[in-house]
Parts: C-alpha cells; structure tokens; sequence
C-alpha cells in the first residue's frame, strides 16, 4: 500500500533497502537520547520511519521496518547492559552480547505495533496527510506507555528525554509527565511527513510543519516562565550526606573484603562537615552494606557509630526475613542501632534479582544471593522523627512515572538509593540520572539520589541538579534538602492527559472519513 505518500526511488526499489533505511535510521535517531542530545537527527529519523510504514506493500514489511528501527534504536540506546554480564565475564561474559541483541529485539516489538497499527489505519481510514502525523504521535507513544508496564515494564529513555540538557523544556512533564511530552516530540518531529504528500498543497504543508515546530518554542516559553518563579528553598533543618565509595562491583560482594568496605563508608560519613554544615542524616547506596542481615541484624549496632547526633543512617542491604524470605531492601536506623524503618524493593530487575522462567533457563542471577528476591508491597511513605516523610525507591524503581510515591500518603520527597556500579563508565548511569529528574518534575517533589559509584546527586522539584558528585568519583555531597512544591497536574492527574492527546491524535485523523462513510450511507 503506497497511498498518497512515496519514498525516494532507491529506497522502494528492493525490500532490502527498505529494511536497511530503517534499521540505520533507528541507530542513528537513538544519538538523540541523553547523553549525546543530537537531537536535529529525530527529524530524518522519525520522518524517515513514518514514510516507510505508511507506504509499506502489506502490514508484515511495515512491522518488520518498524521492528528494525526498534532494533537500532534500542541496540545503541541500551548497550550499557553488556556491562553488567561483563563484571563476572568468566562466568557471564558470553552473554554480554546476547543480553544486548535480546534486548534490542525484545524492546522493538513496541515500535513494530506501533508501525503495523499506523499501517492498519492507513489503509482502514485513508488518513489524510495530518492525520498520519497525529495518528504516527499518538501510536508511538502508546508504544512507550505498553512498555512501562507490560510485562513487568521497562519504560527506558522515553522519547521525552531527548530534552534533558535544556531544563526549560522538561518543565512540560509537569503537566503532561514524560509520556506526553513524548507525543509532543513525535508529533513536531514527524510533521515534516507533510511535505512528502503530493495531496497536500505545498504552501498549506509549509504552514502546518511550521505551526507544529511553534509547539517546542512555546513549550520552551512555559518552561522559561516556570522557573523564572522557581525558588532555591531549602529545608534548614536538614543537611545530607550521600556517600559515593565507588566500591567496583567485581570487589563487593568478596568475602574478604567487604567489612573493609563497610569500614571505608564509616570514615567516609564522619568526615569534617562541609559548606552546608555538619549533616542530620547520612545516606548509603543500595547493598553497600554487603551482608545479608537477618531479623535481628547485629552489625546495625555497629553500624549506629556513624548516626549524626539525633539524626539517621539510611542505606540498603538484602534483607531475610523471619519466614526465609530474601528482599532487596533499604534501612533507617537511629543513634542507638535501632532500626527505626525498612522498605523493601517491589519492581525486581529480571535476570539481576530474579529469574523469569528460571525451570527453563540453565543459568542463574548476577546479584549475589541464594534463589530469588521477594518483592515488596509497592510505593510506601516512609516517617521518621527528625526527617519530612519520604518515598523510598530502589535502584530502577525510579524509571516507572506515576508509580514511584503512594498518592493517598503523599511524601515531601524522594529517596533513590542505586548501584551503578554494575554498567561501568557507560551512558547507562547518565540515562538513570534523568529519569530522576523526570520524575521530580513529574511529582513536584526533590529527589535524592545514592549511587555506590555515581552519579549521586540532590535535585529540586524543578528537576534541576543541585548537588551531584560524577560518575566514578569517590565522595561525599552534602547538601540541604530542597523543598515540595504543591501537587503539579501530573501528580493529580497521571498519564491520563497523555493518553487522551493520543485518543484526540488517532480520532483527529479518522473522523473526517467515518463522517464521509455516514453521509454516503445516509
């Protein structure tokens, strides 16, 4: 089916081309995601990809073009993965790049519905050439909504994290969340689809890709004037200190080593004080107590020695419980070892904390430890004397928008403790450091983030990093910490906003002709 668009002749000349240019394409649109921000390449790229589906000759060769980009976007977006296959390379390292390649196919078949779907309405509805372009935006970021939870989920670099390194532009996931700043930035950067149709005049093409690029300098606009009113309101009560040992994970878990760790992060929080004065509360990245702490955990008492005077030490560990159950889990204990809070991790990393189909599959986790975590109950609020409340979340818990606080008990920020260590010098810590902004955005809460080996970090409401220590780097930030705003719309209201942009894009573009198909009838 070609209908009212064509694809330059060299690459409708043979199939191959065809699926070459689309692979390619989705490789070279993924130099847009952090931390490169290319983003003039989504243009050719996401352009590129509509025109291929929507003149695809069946709605197989259109699935496996949108299959192929996902490949290529995916591939290069999440190559950081082979990392963690690579810390114990004799054991795992075969796998490094099957987990990549695995990944890279597995992910691509949300763009591959996302295609057939494009294909499918084309052909059902006729579209008219804005309707392609509306119908192309809502689909794609339907995909990106499917694969926040199906599945278990894996909502990795949505499309709207394109737009991290400008700080104005993010402002809309407080409105939107990330989800719809993800139509928004499919629909401005397909629109150039228009020019490609010999159906459309080309002075009324011209004019409609320029009202649907108006929408990033208005987007910018709002960001501008939301934080030319934003504050630097901190909490004078509260000073933190992060730790960041930079412990290599090929080193943490060796049975000879780890008091020795445990040790080095004590003298780490006990430092002088810093410009922000001596700290109320210390912080510890996830598992970097490396023990394996039972009901009764005795190395708390040793542990209560670095507590600030009426203050906390929080910091992860696996936890057992009385039952046998193992949990990746994160602790508050006071001055006189008590523990005075626990939170237990509830979205378990497959293959790292658990093993899908483990009666199948011949090999076992990467993270230390007997069988499978237990997941915990879900996002809690966390209250402690001498602490606002707080959401705690682990390690990637902190991707998934809409689901990283308990909304009934809203918390007045949010605690990300993570170990990075596992993907090395890669883009895959610098891509986890903005989906923490995402979300402080998105919740209009700060977010403090304890990663073993970087990138820690303290950020306001705004998403705006206000103290960090870089990846690798051995250290402590202390800082004070920022306060809530109110309830933003995306706190209220969740993805239902930019679920209902892809409602409007989808009908936007069937309307006319079901309009059309009732008058003839009639």
């Amino acid at each position: 089916m070609t209908g009212p668009f064509k694809v330059p002749a060299a690459v409708d000349a043979a199939s191959w081309r065809r699926y070459a240019a689309a692979l390619v394409l989705g490789f070279a649109s993924a130099l847009a995601l952090p931390p490169f921000y290319v983003v003039p390449l989504l243009w050719p790229g996401l352009v590129g990809l509509c025109l291929l589906t929507i003149t695809a000759a069946s709605w197989r060769q259109a699935a496996l073009v949108g299959w192929l980009f996902g490949v290529g976007w995916f591939a290069f977006g999440l190559y950081w993965i082979a990392n963690a296959f690579l810390v114990d390379a004799e054991r795992y390292g075969f796998l490094a790049p099957v987990a990549v390649v695995g990944m890279a196919v597995g992910m691509a078949i949300y763009p591959a519905l996302a295609a057939v779907a494009l294909w499918q309405f084309m052909k059902r509805y006729h579209l008219p050439a804005w309707g392609v372009v509306t119908a192309f935006a809502s689909l794609w970021t339907l995909a990106e909504w499917l694969r926040g939870w199906l599945l278990t989920g894996f909502p990795w670099n949505p499309l709207s994290s394109v737009w991290v390194f400008s700080g104005e532009m993010l402002q809309g996931a407080a409105l939107l969340g990330a989800l719809g700043l993800s139509f928004v930035t499919a629909l401005v950067f397909t629109a150039p689809v228009l020019l490609f149709s010999p159906s459309l005049e080309r002075r009324r093409a011209r004019a409609l890709v320029l009202v649907a690029s108006a929408l990033l300098p208005l987007f910018w606009m709002g960001g501008w004037l939301r934080l030319s009113g934003a504050g630097t309101v901190t909490r004078p009560d509260i000073n933190l200190r992060i730790v960041q040992p930079s412990i290599p994970q090929a080193d943490k878990w060796r049975p000879e080593l780890r008091q020795g760790h445990v040790i080095r992060q004590m003298a780490m929080s006990k430092r002088r004080p810093g410009p922000a004065g001596a700290p109320t509360h210390v912080i510890w990245a996830e598992t970097n107590v490396p023990f394996l702490l039972g009901p009764e955990p005795e190395i708390v008492s040793s542990l209560a020695a670095t507590v600030p005077e009426q203050g906390h030490l929080i910091f992860g560990a696996p936890r057992r419980s009385s039952t046998g159950d193992v949990f990746n889990s994160l602790f508050v204990i006071d001055g006189q070892g008590d523990v005075n809070a626990t939170f237990d991790k509830f979205h378990l990393v497959p293959f790292g904390e658990y093993v899908p189909l483990r009666w199948i599959l011949p090999f076992g986790k990467l993270v230390e430890s007997r069988g499978d975590f237990t997941p915990g109950p879900g996002p809690t609020t966390l209250k402690v004397d001498g602490l606002p409340p707080f959401s705690p979340v682990i390690c990637y818990e902190i991707i998934f928008a809409g689901d990283v606080i308990d909304s009934a008990d809203r918390p007045e920020w949010i605690l990300n403790i993570t170990n990075d260590g596992w993907f090395g010098a890669s883009t895959g810590p610098r891509q986890h450091l903005v989906q923490a902004r995402l979300r402080a955005i998105e919740e209009g809460l700060p977010v403090v983030r304890a990663a073993n080996s970087g990138i820690s970090a303290v950020i306001d409401a705004y998403g705006r990093v206000r103290n960090s220590l870089g990846l690798g780097e051995q250290g402590v930030v202390d800082a004070p910490l920022p306060v809530a705003l109110s309830r933003t719309p995306f706190a209220f209201l969740g993805h239902w906003p930019a679920l209902l942009l892809t409602v409007i894009g989808l009908l936007a573009g069937i309307v006319p002709t079901l309009r059309r198909r009732i008058v003839e009838r009639g």
